[in-house]
């Protein structure tokens, strides 16, 4: 834990200084350290860039303010199971380390000593600084908790910029559908899962990794895909607790049924690979888009029966690449579009062939296809 005390002789500097328990480590031949420092220290010592400096003089990025509601709604909402990596910072000024001995572990591990003259900026972590800040206004208790900061001596401008593009030249963010295969907090990420796990439709043909599925997968479809479209499908449904998995699989079975390719699929009589090439239902446009349409049925009426009734005419729809009305909605220029108006352009064919009504917003988006200005 990180304290404060006034620089007495020859081993401090004058003033006061900041004192981390540390160890020591060496990369390219520079000493480091990395501490544990008490998050309430963390918005007083780290400081951004100057916004108003241009790129080149700069050793940061520009906060993106629009990422810190997500993060701080993150650490508020799990005070008991939030996790932060660590933050990477150069100092600027004086910073002395004591070892705690001369030899082996003793001579890795002691005190850092950093002046509080000093100036400290963030190589890596400046969302999480800013989400920390935040976070404390609301719940001041997390002030004590800690998190691992590595320390840098500051060797310049050039220096702290080559650390930033290094530090984030390898960074990959990891697949949607790993994140929804991880994540135990998201209700409708193990709605996902357990309809993947339970339904015939699905087992063994979802891609539980990846969000792209190669050309030569015998998997049907991505678990991303299928996450979104059962989002959108629950999105504002009424239901009992732990009885969305069983509505959901009660959907997608039944629109499995109104789909012959999928089922052609399972019975070996046409491959995955074939079906995606051939048709567009099993790509996450079409997931998504049926999604909507059930949510909106669902929001009539849970009646079994009801929704049943009014989704059979899915059953009349040509998916089929080759059907030239896809071109546009939810084809553009020969490749299967994600974007939002094309889901929604998909959305509004599939409600006109169940004889549904178009929202407002939706109503926009067609009438601008027709026109030709999408």
């Amino acid at each position: 834990m990180a304290t404060v005390t006034r620089g007495v002789g020859p081993r401090t500097s004058t003033g006061f200084e900041y004192i981390f328990p540390a160890i020591r480590g060496v990369q390219a031949g520079r000493e480091y350290y990395v501490s544990m420092c008490p998050l309430r220290l963390i918005p007083k010592i780290f400081v951004f860039d100057e916004d108003e400096l241009g790129p080149e003089l700069r050793a940061q990025r520009i906060l993106n303010k629009g990422r810190l509601p997500a993060l701080t709604k993150y650490v508020l909402d799990n005070p008991d199971d939030y996790v932060f990596s660590a933050l990477t910072a150069s100092v600027d000024g004086d910073m002395d380390f004591e070892s705690t001995g001369t030899d082996g572990t003793a001579f890795r591990t002691g005190q850092l000593r950093i002046s509080m003259a000093a100036r400290f900026l963030i190589n890596d972590g400046q969302h999480r600084r800013a989400a920390i800040e935040l976070a404390l206004k609301e719940n001041p208790d997390l002030g004590d908790e800690t998190i691992a900061v590595v320390f840098f001596h500051d060797s310049g401008l050039a220096r702290s910029q080559q650390m930033f593009a290094d530090l984030n030249r390898h960074a990959v963010r990891p697949a949607r559908s790993i994140g929804v295969l991880y994540d135990h907090r998201d209700s409708e990420a193990q709605i996902t899962r357990t309809v993947v796990s339970r339904s015939a439709v699905f087992k063994g043909y979802v891609e539980m990794e990846k969000s792209n599925l190669s050309a030569r997968s015998r998997k049907m479809f991505t678990l991303s895909a299928l996450y979104y479209g059962t989002q959108a499908l629950l999105q504002g449904v009424e239901v009992k607790p732990g009885e969305g998995a069983a509505l959901a699989q009660a959907y997608w079975e039944a629109v499995d049924k109104l789909l012959p390719e999928w089922a052609a699929v399972r019975r070996l009589e046409l491959s995955a690979s074939e079906m995606r090439r051939d048709f567009i239902h099993s790509h996450g446009i079409a997931l998504h888009a049926l999604g909507r349409i059930g949510n909106s049925l669902l929001r009539d009426s849970t009646s079994v029966t009801k929704w049943k009734r009014r989704l059979a005419p899915l059953k009349k729809v040509d998916w089929s690449r080759s059907n030239n009305d896809w071109e546009g909605r939810a084809i553009v220029g020969g490749r299967v579009s994600k974007s939002h108006q094309n889901v929604t352009l998909t959305v509004n064919y599939l409600r006109n062939h169940l004889g549904l009504g178009l929202s407002p917003e939706e109503q926009r988006v067609e009438d601008a296809y027709l026109r030709g200005d999408a």
